[in-house]
């Protein structure tokens, strides 16, 4: 029973891995349009930061966080079965 669980939580932990390398890789760079000719970028007031939660970009950075979450979680729990 119990390495039957320990297969299923490490077939999800490769899957949620493999999920989290495709994401990142998805996500634009921090640097990306902070160059000197476009100076509004980096202002916290603008608006493509105040909409930002509502965007592809955000979304991605939220999915990011709770997979992040999620892989520790298993890696604790898988650590505590063993």
């Amino acid at each position: 029973m119990s390495s039957t669980v320990v297969t299923i939580l490490a077939v999800c932990m490769a899957v949620i891995g493999i999920l989290l390398c495709i994401i990142v890789l998805l996500q634009s760079g921090r640097a990306a349009g902070l160059g000197a000719i476009s100076g509004s970028a980096s202002n916290p007031d603008s608006y493509w930061s105040k909409n930002r939660g509502s965007s592809m970009e955000g979304a991605l950075e939220r999915y990011t966080k709770i997979l992040g979450a999620v892989f520790i979680v298993l890696g604790i729990v898988i650590n505590f079965i063993v």
